[in-house]
């Protein structure tokens, strides 16, 4: 009998056993299957010491573009005419001579990976136009610096040195609107370099409702194309939250950056959205961001990811002040940082948006923002909220 009840009771155990094991191991598979789809984007910290403080009493205006050289130097374009600051001299006393700060310092700065201040140049001479607004800088990989301009009679680009040299105009300056002219432009946002086919994408812009690709050594206009591929427009069309998208560029084209896979990322401000094409101009996809967003517009600029991939994209959003990251295969956002303030890492109008090799951002703010600030990537983390705040380490949140 003894003998019975011990094989019994060997036999529940055993049979107990195995269900406990497949318990856990079911749980542990699911736990795997919950790591293995957990969401992980690219992480960020702001870093409040960097740039260094401005020599000279210098204050910078409305800082309206930037990017970053194969060195890691950063460069700026910010507007420095007097009317951008506070009358009467009480914001650049010292230029008014009414007292000892401040004055506007020139257009371009040039910072190093430390934040310091290496050069200043630019502003109007006798060789070149200089924009009535600047707007937009981008460095290319011969290091030359390409400016656009969106004031009136901006209808042209500039080219210099990285030490500011005038090497080149293109465009004829003072005229208007014509979205399919190949003489000028109207009021250009943004530059982009493509190294591999020696061609310059640019955002045209404000007024013209285009795309417009040049040969990056003559400034020659080799084509150009509007929303979906479409030949563009000078009609002005609006955008309605749920309605159709229209056929035609909301505007301002605010940014057309090739991607090293042969795609154009167009940044169509007006209606929420980013369009995807071919370098041929060929339409491939869509994708709005926060598509209930009016008076200016959620997509004002990206930058890539520094991965070979270009896995993610880094999107300004300077109506709702925050820096949004994409899938980029997707279009899909995985997460943002910022809001709205004047903290580090709060925005007011985030205009531009680059990365440095390390995989860094740089983002400037136009309007009573102005200013540069930087954001130290920190790896890839799972995603635990949709918006992370201002970037702060956590310990201090």
């Amino acid at each position: 009998m003894k003998s019975t009840y011990k094989k019994t009771f060997t036999a529940l155990l055993a049979l107990t056993l195995l269900a406990l094991l497949g318990i856990t191991q079911a749980g542990l598979q699911k736990i795997s299957s919950a790591e293995s789809t957990a969401i992980v984007a690219p992480s960020f910290q702001v870093d409040p010491f960097w740039p260094k403080p401005l020599p000279n009493h210098w204050i910078t205006g409305n800082v309206i573009g930037v990017d970053v050289d194969d060195r890691d130097h950063v460069f700026i374009v910010h507007r420095d005419q007097d009317d951008i600051f506070l009358s009467n001299g009480r914001e650049i006393g010292l230029k008014a001579g009414v007292s000892e700060c401040c004055s506007p310092a020139p257009p371009v700065l040039e910072f190093d990976p430390a934040g310091n201040l290496v050069n200043a140049w630019g502003g109007p001479s006798d060789e070149y136009t200089w924009p009535a607004s600047n707007h937009g800088i981008d460095v290319a990989p011969n290091g030359n610096i390409w400016i656009g301009g969106n004031g009136s009679g901006d209808s042209h680009i500039l080219v210099f040195s990285r030490d500011g040299e005038f090497i080149a105009e293109y465009g004829e300056p003072g005229n208007s609107t014509d979205s399919n002219s190949t003489e000028h432009f109207a009021r250009v946002a943004e530059i982009a370099i493509d190294a591999v086919a020696n061609e310059a994408y640019i955002a045209d812009g404000y007024l013209n409702k285009r795309v417009v690709v040049l040969d990056a050594s003559t400034g020659a206009f080799k084509r150009f194309w509007g929303a979906y591929g479409n030949t563009p427009s000078d009609e002005r069309v609006t955008y309605t939250p749920g309605a159709a998208l229209p056929s035609q560029f909301i505007g301002p084209v605010h940014c057309a950056e090739p991607s090293d896979d042969g795609l154009v990322y167009v940044c169509d401000r007006g209606a929420d959205r980013i369009q995807v094409f071919r370098k041929d101009g060929t339409f491939v996809k869509e994708k709005q961001v926060l598509p209930e967003t009016r008076s200016q517009g959620s997509v004002w600029d990206i930058a890539f990811s520094k991965d070979a991939e270009q896995k993610y994209i880094y999107l300004a959003d300077g109506q709702n002040h925050r820096v949004h990251i994409i899938e980029r295969e997707t279009l899909d956002i995985l997460t943002t940082f910022g809001d709205g303030g004047r903290a580090p890492g709060l925005f007011f109008a985030v205009h531009s948006i680059a990365t440095d090799s390390k995989g860094n951002i740089y983002t400037t703010e136009t309007y009573d923002g102005r200013r540069l600030q930087k954001f130290n990537y920190q790896g890839l983390r799972a995603v635990t909220s949709p918006n992370s705040g201002p970037a702060w380490p956590l310990d201090k949140l």
